[in-house]
């Protein structure tokens, strides 16, 4: 059975949540699911926090191949409209509901910000 809109988005809600159920229980009790925002969206996750900082947390749950790119810039454009100093993206592992097992995508800046606490310069910083 093919995704239509409906179940496509009903799905990426499943995974929403079972993100933010994961790191809540992992990490803070105060992480969950954020309200949809429009235009100056701010991920799909909030309460993430390093060292102080906040962590913008895009989820993507898509049946294709990954898509690296789109999905950076994307989750890059919402950690700067949520003033945050890192941003990722948790893509969905195929063959695998398991909140623990899926992907965690970034770039090395954000990598350096989330270990340091300092985001580095460069680009869109």
């Amino acid at each position: 059975m093919s995704r239509n809109r409906a179940s496509a988005k009903a799905a990426g809600s499943r995974f929403e949540r079972s993100v933010a159920d994961y790191l809540r229980d992992h990490v803070d009790d105060r992480i969950d699911r954020r309200v949809k925002t429009g235009a100056k969206d701010r991920g799909d996750i909030g309460g993430l926090r390093h060292m102080g900082a906040r962590v913008t947390v895009e989820a993507k749950n898509y049946g294709g191949r990954l898509l690296p790119g789109p999905w950076l810039a994307e989750a890059d454009l919402e950690r700067r409209n949520d003033d945050a100093d890192v941003g990722l993206v948790v893509a969905k592992r195929r063959g695998t509901t398991d909140p623990g097992d899926q992907h965690v995508l970034m770039t090395l800046r954000d990598l350096v910000a989330l270990l340091t606490g300092a985001r580095p310069g460069g680009g869109d910083a």
